[in-house]
């Protein structure tokens, strides 16, 4: 494990973690903790970021990073941030990589966010920009959709909507430790107790409780886990071995395997939470993303129904 893993595990353990022991969350430090420039890396030679951000560019408010060249695909990116805070913006080092190392233009979706807009705000936001892209002619199997965290959880979401709903379902999804369980329920909860570097348990069902309202934690469009997954197309799944989300993935890959969905599951040892936004700086992060645009490039090149499931611990 490289020194910059450990590093960033030690930071997030002495700068984070503290905050997720208090009795209430902090809305306010959380935005503006994910508002600082650090997590804004300059846009890739010859790319072209564009903005979009006010009230008329819904329902596709957010970025869009295209390359220079023509691409293959097209990612529709949700980031995390527990449904209250983060942007495109803090998340760039996520979608940079992906885009660069894909070669696919990437839209960023600036959701709207807890506690101003509850569920299921972010997830009507996120099937409007799914079906813009298909209304402005991008095709489905060209589209990849992709998140972390809550963005993870609510990518998920977003298939069984888009299946539920009758939509054309895009080529493949990429989730990054996805929160796919708000009741909470999964055995990592607590035997990843104070293993986890960023966050106490206690603090998820805060967020939860904030993002729902009066909303029901076991509907499958806020907990995915509790969902049904025939029909999905092929999922790869990257997590931390001491993350106390770990079995929100493990179950969801489990579930899905279970349902004739091929799924890779990828297994990081000793990585924090989301570790793929420490890209370039750790080399983990670096190599998560680039075998996520591996597997986005195949998902949109090819079907692959036919393929065995994969778990790999890394």
């Amino acid at each position: 494990m490289s020194w910059q893993r450990a590093l960033a595990c030690w930071s997030l353990r002495v700068s984070m973690r503290p905050h997720s022991a208090k009795h209430a969350l902090d809305v306010g430090f959380a935005r503006k903790y994910a508002s600082r420039r650090i997590w804004s890396p300059r846009v890739p030679k010859g790319w072209r970021l564009d903005i979009r951000e006010g009230s008329t560019d819904a329902p596709l408010r957010g970025e869009w990073l295209t390359p220079p060249t023509n691409p293959r695909a097209t990612i529709l990116y949700l980031h995390g941030g527990g449904y209250y805070f983060c942007s495109p913006r803090s998340h760039r080092a996520i979608t940079f990589g992906l885009a660069e190392r894909s070669n696919a233009r990437v839209f960023s979706l600036d959701y709207r966010l807890a506690p101003e807009h509850r569920f299921p705000a972010a997830l009507d936001d996120s099937v409007a920009a799914y079906r813009r892209l298909l209304e402005d002619g991008v095709s489905a199997q060209s589209i990849a959709i992709a998140g972390d965290s809550a963005g993870g959880g609510l990518a998920l979401a977003t298939l069984l909507a888009l299946r539920d709903a009758g939509d054309p379902l895009p080529a493949a999804a990429v989730v990054f430790s996805p929160w796919t369980d708000l009741t909470s329920g999964g055995e990592s909860m607590r035997t990843n107790e104070g293993r986890d570097p960023m966050y106490h348990a206690s603090i998820f069902p805060r967020v939860a409780a904030q993002y729902l309202g009066a909303g029901d934690a076991r509907n499958p469009y806020a907990s995915p886990i509790f969902g049904e997954f025939e029909g999905l197309p092929p999922l790869l799944i990257q997590v931390g071995d001491t993350e106390l989300l770990l079995d929100d993935s493990t179950r969801v890959a489990a579930k899905a395997r279970a349902a004739g969905v091929r799924v890779e599951l990828e297994i990081w040892r000793d990585v924090p939470h989301i570790f793929q936004i420490w890209s370039p700086f750790m080399p983990e992060a670096r190599d998560a993303l680039a075998h996520a645009a591996s597997f986005i490039e195949a998902a949109t090149s090819a079907p692959h129904a036919h393929l065995p499931p994969i778990t790999s611990i890394v």
